[in-house]
């Protein structure tokens, strides 16, 4: 299964990436991106001047608005591709 980041606000996502067989690790800061397929953020964070450098070579995942199951889905669909 792949490898997830996830902030930290997140926990019921992280849970449910982990009840699916992810590799869930918490994103405190840039560095814990490294070596991550795919990240999911809660999107409270954005960047509003739309500057910010992408420092891992997967997907993000913008959370907002997003049950749990709906993350697990959109992270198994990038998986996918």
């Amino acid at each position: 299964m792949a490898r997830i980041g996830v902030e930290g606000t997140l926990t019921d996502v992280k849970n449910a990436l982990q009840s699916k067989g992810h590799d869930c690790v918490d994103l405190r800061n840039e560095d814990d991106a490294n070596g991550c397929d795919c990240c999911v953020i809660s999107g409270q964070d954005k960047d509003v001047m739309g500057m910010a450098d992408a420092s891992i070579q997967g997907s993000v995942i913008n959370a907002d608005g997003m049950t749990a199951d709906e993350v697990c889905q959109a992270v198994e669909a990038r998986g996918q591709q």
